[in-house]
């Protein structure tokens, strides 16, 4: 009962401080995230609230499959390697050269790693907010991102590999380029036409609601599946919705999910990621970890910036991409994780991991609320 008592209080304060947030004009997220780290200071979160939060993100990044149209996301292809490419160079650069100067070489190609990939669940919401995501630079965000994700893994993939083994282990290479190159070209060329037969025949089950189950149910099982094959689950979520969003049933199932995500999942995953930063870890930061932040949220402008201009995009919408490029969140935590059980780095990294989380989920979503607003 105590958990349900907490779930209302994180439903509540999500709501109430995404008001006011809006009412001084900012992202309601950022206020969801507040209210989150307020909620943090007198109680902690669980495995039952954290599984709810994960089908938050999913939900979102689901969402916002749906919202996106495939043939726009086939022709940011190119512009998303680009983006994507350049921000992963720069942040590995970066995040290794601050490093070299506070670590021992091994654990500063770590932490050249762990800047990497892009957590876009934040600017995902932000662009939705200001009716920009399913536009040329939503699109080339949300693209860069999924290939962001899979650069990052296998950045880490190497690190790892070459400091416990002193090699790069290449089975454990090719089979992440083989998984996402056929995940992709499966929802890509094959996802939506077999989506619309398959939900031909979830139509003629006169039950209520029975196309939202099975959406859930196919959101769940790739999400499941992506991270089986060492991805990031949101990868599956993303892939899925981005197949249904093509079939006749589009605003259907959209209607639907808007509505079981944004009263319930979607909101606790903001207020939990608020939670779950600890204050007293940012407060006792130290040079390297306010260094290391400010290369995070300098890299990706540069790096992903220069990726987009490259590709063809003005100077404006490539400042643009740069700073939705900018957020970190799950995979970096994930990646701090896997190196800690390693035995290849402290967990005093864990400061460091999280003041850079904490400032990149902060200043995104103002930033680019003031950058949409010029």
């Amino acid at each position: 009962m105590e958990i349900l008592l907490l779930i209302a209080v994180m439903l509540a304060t999500a709501k109430l401080m995404g008001y006011l947030f809006e009412r001084i004009g900012q992202p309601v997220v950022l206020g969801q995230i507040f209210g989150g780290l307020l909620i943090g200071i007198f109680f902690d979160t669980n495995p039952v609230i954290s599984q709810f939060a994960n089908l938050g993100v999913l939900l979102l990044l689901f969402i916002a499959g749906l919202e996106s149209e495939l043939e726009e996301f086939r022709r940011v292809g190119k512009q998303s390697v680009f983006v994507a490419g350049f921000g992963v160079l720069v942040a590995f650069l970066f995040g290794f050269g601050v490093a070299y100067f506070f670590a021992p070489f091994h654990e500063a190609v770590l932490y050249g790693a762990m800047m990497t990939p892009t957590s876009v669940s934040i600017t995902v919401k932000v662009l939705m907010e200001l009716r920009k995501l399913n536009t040329r630079e939503g699109t080339t965000i949300l693209a860069a991102a999924v290939v962001d994700d899979v650069l990052g893994i296998l950045v880490l993939t190497i690190a790892i590999s070459m400091i416990k083994g002193g090699s790069v282990n290449y089975s454990s290479l090719a089979e992440v380029i083989i998984s996402v190159s056929l995940l992709l070209f499966f929802f890509i060329y094959f996802g939506p036409g077999m989506a619309d037969r398959v939900f031909r025949y979830v139509s003629k089950i006169d039950l209520p609601e029975s196309e939202t189950a099975f959406a859930l149910v196919f959101l769940i099982v790739f999400a499941f599946l992506a991270e089986h094959l060492n991805l990031a689950s949101i990868l599956g979520a993303y892939l899925t919705g981005l197949a249904l969003g093509q079939i006749p049933k589009k605003k259907a199932i959209m209607d639907h999910m808007n509505v079981l995500g944004y009263s319930l999942f979607i909101p606790l995953f903001f207020v939990e990621v608020g939670m779950r930063i600890e204050l007293s870890y940012i407060l006792h930061a130290g040079s390297f970890a306010v260094l290391y932040t400010l290369a995070a949220i300098v890299s990706k402008v540069i790096g992903c910036g220069l990726g987009a201009r490259l590709s063809g995009f003005d100077w404006r919408s490539s400042l643009n991409i740069g700073v939705g490029m900018i957020p970190r969140m799950g995979v970096e935590l994930a990646m701090l994780a896997v190196a800690i059980a390693s035995g290849i780095i402290g967990s005093d990294a864990l400061t460091v991991a999280i003041l850079m989380v904490f400032t990149t989920t902060i200043i995104t979503p103002p930033l680019l609320k003031w950058l949409y607003s010029r």
